[in-house]
């Protein structure tokens, strides 16, 4: 494994850190309160660095997510890679791939997903020609007021359909998250959707010859997303630890400053510590999918890492802060809120354990790791 950036991909990490960093300051972050900055979004648009995706493949993105974690940045930029740019090039259509990707990379559109599936969450009824009609609640999907395009997986066989948000029959609700991230309760009534990608097989019915293909589907989309929130989460520890760092060397108590004390420099070195683990293990989850290996079990690492260290991190952060971390408007609270909302949305320790340890004993698994190597 070699996780070194190609030119093109150090390019593209070195455009977004200074994009990121001149335009997501504290103050125009505060402006936002829980909305997207659009002005940011365009400038990172106008820059190409959406489409550069494309290019940069996974890592690419993991690299610029990165950037974006430090500065806590308001913009949809990893919902809409991962469950519109990646997701349709790998799995869309000819037709979906010519109409949606240059709108994806443009700014035009901005994609968001309502993953992981649930089984009583939406159900569809399928038509010959790759059409749907969905019915069901989604309770909290990121982005969703923002977005033209939502990535729906069906409950029951997690066939993946794109649904725009301003179709009958869809409603979207404002939800209130942990972390600013314009979030919305998806509601789907007899709504019209297009199925990701075309089968031979009949759709109207369950054949056993569409669903490889759409498992394959549904989990590849699965792990871009837990790689690409893992590596998300890895920018965001990364910047409330710096922030740590730079308070906990000026701020003087007794006569010298608080990272003198052995107590503040063992928290801090297990935290970083533990933004170096997730940072390598969301690097080798991105370097394997893009090198055409099985990644499914590393997103699930990656997940874990992200989840579970990653709380600790943004809890280190905001206590050598002492009472300075619990001022909401303080910006390394603002990293505390995102760390815990990225926890929630890959899923809780025990829980994303539990799925890695089912993936590693299924009999499916051992054989396609066996093929793979």
């Amino acid at each position: 494994m070699d996780f070194t950036p190609t030119p093109e991909q150090a390019a593209a990490q070195e455009l977004a850190a200074q994009i990121f960093g001149d335009l997501s300051t504290p103050e125009r972050l505060a402006a936002c309160g829980s909305g997207t900055d659009t002005a940011l979004w365009k400038a990172l648009c106008a820059a190409g660095l959406p489409g550069a995706v494309e290019e940069a493949g996974l890592l690419g993105l993991v690299l610029m997510l990165e950037e974006q974690g430090r500065t806590t940045a308001q913009v949809p930029f990893a919902a809409t890679c991962v469950y519109g740019l990646l997701a349709i090039g790998a799995h869309g259509g000819p037709e979906q791939r010519a109409r949606l990707l240059p709108a994806l990379r443009d700014g035009e559109a901005v994609a968001t997903g309502a993953l992981p599936a649930r089984r009583d969450g939406v159900w569809a009824e399928r038509a010959t020609d790759g059409t749907g009609r969905l019915t069901g609640t989604v309770p909290v999907v990121p982005w969703l007021r923002e977005a033209t395009h939502v990535l729906v997986p069906d409950g029951t066989t997690r066939t993946l359909w794109l649904v725009r948000t301003d179709d009958t029959g869809v409603w979207r609700d404002p939800v209130e998250t942990t972390a600013p991230w314009s979030a919305g309760r998806l509601t789907l009534d007899d709504a019209p959707a297009a199925r990701l990608g075309r089968e031979t097989a009949c759709l109207s019915r369950e054949t056993t010859s569409a669903q490889p293909h759409t498992a394959r589907a549904y989990d590849d989309v699965l792990a871009l997303a837990r790689t690409a929130f893992a590596g998300l989460q890895a920018g965001v520890c990364a910047g409330s630890l710096a922030r740590a760092v730079s308070h906990t060397t000026t701020r003087e108590q007794f006569g010298r400053p608080l990272a003198t004390n052995q107590g503040v420099q063992l928290r801090a070195a297990d935290a970083y510590m533990d933004t170096e683990a997730i940072r390598l293990t969301a690097y080798e989850a991105a370097w394997r999918r893009d090198a055409g290996l099985d990644a499914g079990p590393h997103a699930l690492t990656a997940a874990w890492w992200a989840s579970e260290a990653g709380t600790r991190v943004v809890h280190t952060g905001q206590h050598l802060h002492g009472g300075i971390g619990a001022d909401v408007d303080h910006p390394v609270h603002r990293h505390f809120l995102w760390g815990r909302q990225l926890a929630g949305y890959l899923g809780s320790g025990a829980e994303v354990l539990e799925q890695l340890g089912e993936l590693l004993t299924s009999p499916t698994d051992r054989e396609r790791r066996k093929e793979t190597g």
